[in-house]
């Protein structure tokens, strides 16, 4: 229900509102005694709890604690400090108005202009992997309750949730006070910060209780804005880059050297490290308007594996790793830097680099280098969003035992390759997730020789394959991301000298696709599952 209506002549215009006032409450104490300091330099009186106003007394400087605000001490081990109408009354005061004013006066309560809070470490707490109990007690209940009040009373109050925005709180201490604009500003940020919180705790509740089907009735998504692009996919689209709470990765990533990262850099640099992580070995994807150009892992009793495994996958399609995207799945050594010296390369993500690899890469001055963060991760769920809405789902990942799954594949023409061979059809089949549906992948070694990808029917993904591939195309593998609707996709395959083809079956002409295959002794299994990716 609204509050109650008031006379636009009664408000009061308030602009400029010198700080007289500041409650301070925070968990993280980043800057606290700077910003004490500045509070205390301009006169103002400090307002503050437990640890907090402890670190500002410690450091020498006047603190009221809450407790003689509020006649009633801290309490049920810190559950209770704030909540309680000494402080929310400070809080939600509109002092535009005077009968506000005067009720404040006859209630003895004083009210705040500046208030600063960041609320307890939730999701630090629920990452570090802590018990139930103790990520219960990091559910802030007083902290968002000033937040919120204090957001809404933007009017009069500046609120503070971040030690990002001290250095402009100091600031407005000297000239006299915080400006509308700056407190409305402010207000929005600390509404994000409190939805972005509830969104965090919504999602560890909704772990343990998810319905039925696995999946949560309520969905809530919190980003925060890391930093605007010069534009998006075109000249014309506007975009920024926004980092999800709790996320590990590509938007968390360190940019180490080059150009500023673009709407569609980030695109391919995510694309990369999909096609490189799938790879238990040292790994290489090469990657191209979201799609890879070549995968591969380093050749056996390679001296640098993943110098080994980037040079095999640029072999793939030369022509198109011009201007691509890379992603390693080890740390790239200063021999991968050498080999890339003469290759136009947009972007390059790795877990890390050896030292004498950065100063080679200095001498690119463009070639954006991100560090991956230590704990990055792929996803467990994907989200796509649609008109009116989103799509959710788990994500397509291979289990970590692929090879006993692999050896669970059924067999449907030809003889049953060896150990050697399996490897390379597994890569195959890993690699084919990937590329864009419909997918044919041809490889040899487990390394990419031939890619057909994104077109709208599956038999001219696989003359594409086969035409990218030229005469490597002998003896290879060929893996399908999806069955094969008529015999017409294979007999592509295998009159170009594909040696096996790997799809998941289920097509109603799978036989007719099957005698094939047979005809022209070539070993073909139905691994049941299908790998789509649009």
């Amino acid at each position: 229900m609204a509050g109650p209506r008031h006379d636009p002549a009664l408000y009061r215009e308030r602009d400029v509102v010198p700080i007289r006032r500041a409650l301070v409450s925070v968990s993280d104490k980043t800057d606290l005694l700077r910003l004490a300091e500045a509070l205390v330099a301009g006169g103002v009186e400090i307002v503050s709890t437990g640890s907090t106003a402890a670190t500002i007394r410690d450091a020498g400087h006047a603190v009221t604690d809450v407790a003689s605000v509020t006649g009633f001490p801290e309490s049920l081990d810190g559950r209770v400090k704030t909540l309680h109408p000494g402080v929310h009354a400070g809080l939600l005061a509109d002092l535009r108005l005077p009968h506000h004013e005067r009720q404040l006066d006859e209630l003895h309560i004083a009210p705040f202009e500046l208030v600063v809070v960041n609320l307890y470490p939730f999701v630090e707490t629920v990452a570090s992997g802590a018990a139930g109990d103790d990520v219960v007690e990091q559910i802030d209940i007083g902290g968002p309750a000033m937040v919120r009040a204090s957001a809404k009373n933007f009017a009069n109050v500046a609120i503070v949730v971040s030690p990002e925005s001290y250095p402009a709180i100091i600031e407005a201490i000297g000239e006299g006070g915080t400006t509308l604009t700056q407190r409305k500003e402010l207000a929005a940020r600390a509404f994000s910060h409190t939805a972005a919180y509830d969104a965090a705790v919504a999602a560890w509740f909704a772990e343990g209780t998810l319905v039925e089907d696995g999946l949560p009735e309520h969905l809530t998504i919190k980003a925060e804005r890391l930093s605007t692009l010069r534009y998006g996919e075109n000249s014309h689209q506007r975009a920024a880059i926004y980092t999800r709470v709790g996320g590990h990765g590509i938007a968390q990533a360190t940019q180490l050297q080059g150009k500023e990262m673009s709407y569609n850099n980030y695109v391919d640099a995510d694309a990369a490290l999909r096609a490189a992580f799938d790879m238990v070995k040292p790994a290489v994807a090469i990657i191209k308007h979201a799609n890879p150009c070549g995968i591969a892992v380093s050749a056996p009793n390679a001296l640098d594996e993943i110098a080994s495994a980037h040079l095999r996958a640029h072999e793939c399609d030369p022509v198109s790793a011009f201007g691509g995207v890379i992603a390693a799945n080890r740390t790239v050594t200063l021999k991968m830097a050498e080999n890339l010296r003469d290759i136009f390369t947009e972007v390059i993500v790795a877990p890390d680099f050896e030292p004498e690899a950065l100063e080679v890469f200095r001498l690119k001055q463009n070639l954006r280098v991100l560090r991956l963060p230590v704990d990055w991760q792929q996803e467990r769920m994907d989200v796509r969003l649609v008109s009116g809405g989103l799509l959710l789902q788990d994500a397509d990942r291979f289990p970590a035992d692929i090879e006993s799954v692999a050896a669970g594949w059924e067999l449907v023409s030809g003889e049953r390759p060896d150990a050697e061979e399996m490897t390379n059809f597994i890569f195959a089949w890993k690699a084919c997730r990937a590329v864009k549906s419909n997918a044919i992948v041809l490889a040899k070694g487990s390394a990419t020789v031939g890619i057909g990808m994104g077109q709208v029917n599956r038999v001219d993904s696989c003359r594409l394959a086969v035409e990218r591939a030229g005469n490597r195309v002998a003896g290879s593998v060929a893996a399908s991301d999806a069955f094969f609707p008529f015999s017409d996709g294979p007999q592509v395959l295998i009159d170009a000298g594909v040696s096996a083809i790997v799809q998941p079956g289920g097509s109603v002409r799978d036989q007719e696709v099957v005698d094939a295959a047979r005809a022209a002794g070539v070993t073909m299994f139905f691994t049941g599952e299908r790998h789509f990716f649009h």
